[in-house]
């Protein structure tokens, strides 16, 4: 079963790959641009992991993304350097051979056409570094490709039957991003705006979290479907010590639990401030 026909709601997650994010000598750009892209869409982000170029843990990590049923986004090392480890360990994490795409080849080889073009020389195919070139298409067996408009050299797919799907992209963003989008409008049309919730929350005055945990839990509790969420604020410009506490849902449950929130802080002697609505 495709992630798309799974009966309950489909999460969203995100994996961003590399060494040079966890050193710091890059930042991380992924996590934030997801989310907008799947907001747009009506959609949420479940999770996000940050691994590095190392693949026993990519290996360890994509074996929990391909069970957990999720349709995953995973960003960076799929190139050919000898730092680059995704490939190899989504083939490890499935337990399949990596061969070279058909339609990989066909793509880098034609990119590789076009740069000779480019600089007025001749195209061979068997020169050194064009071979190495065409290890970029070496996915795992049963992969399926994601276009590139950048410079042609695709990402892939790989589904686990009965489990997850993944998703790989490039680290750059330029080429991830409109990458990503192409996924979310031609394979997941149908799950836009499954996750498009309302917000309903008021400025508690000097609250402390501790004091309304067990109202958060009665609320969630009685009303199937809500979250409950709390933003505590300790030197807040306007409001200092405060919480924003609020509802998440749809519907009549989304009203009934917010009602129910306030009739309850206001029976608690809390001070309230004001209401929003997201």
């Amino acid at each position: 079963m495709s992630p798309v026909e799974a009966p309950q709601a489909v999460r969203f997650g995100l994996i961003v790959v590399g060494d040079e994010i966890l050193s710091g000598k890059r930042q991380d750009k992924h996590l934030g641009r997801v989310i907008e892209l799947l907001q747009a869409r009506g959609l949420t982000l479940a999770w996000a992991h940050y691994v590095g170029d190392d693949r026993a843990a990519l290996t360890a990590l994509l074996k929990q993304a391909f069970a957990s049923g999720d349709i995953v986004f995973s960003t960076g090392g799929i190139g050919a350097t000898p730092d680059d480890h995704t490939r190899q360990a989504a083939a490890a994490a499935l337990g399949v051979p990596m061969q070279l795409h058909p339609e990989a080849k066909q793509l880098i080889e034609q990119r590789m056409r076009e740069v000779a073009a480019e600089q007025g020389v001749p195209f061979d195919p068997d020169r050194p570094d064009n071979q190495q070139r065409l290890q970029m298409g070496v996915f795992p067996q049963g992969a399926d490709i994601i276009p590139n408009p950048y410079n042609k050299i695709p990402g892939f797919t790989c589904r686990l039957a009965g489990g997850g799907v993944v998703h790989f992209v490039p680290g750059f963003p330029v080429m991830a991003w409109p990458m990503i989008e192409w996924v979310l409008d031609t394979q997941y049309a149908d799950l836009h705006g499954q996750g498009r919730l309302q917000e309903r929350s008021v400025i508690v005055l000097r609250a402390m979290e501790a004091a309304l945990t067990p109202l958060m839990e009665r609320i969630e509790a009685q009303f199937e479907g809500v979250k409950v969420f709390s933003l505590p604020s300790v030197d807040h410009p306007q409001y200092g010590r405060h919480i924003e506490l609020g509802v998440k849902g749809r519907g009549e449950a989304l009203q009934a639990a917010y009602r129910t929130l306030l009739d309850e802080l206001r029976a608690l002697g809390q001070t309230l401030g004001p209401e929003l609505v997201r």
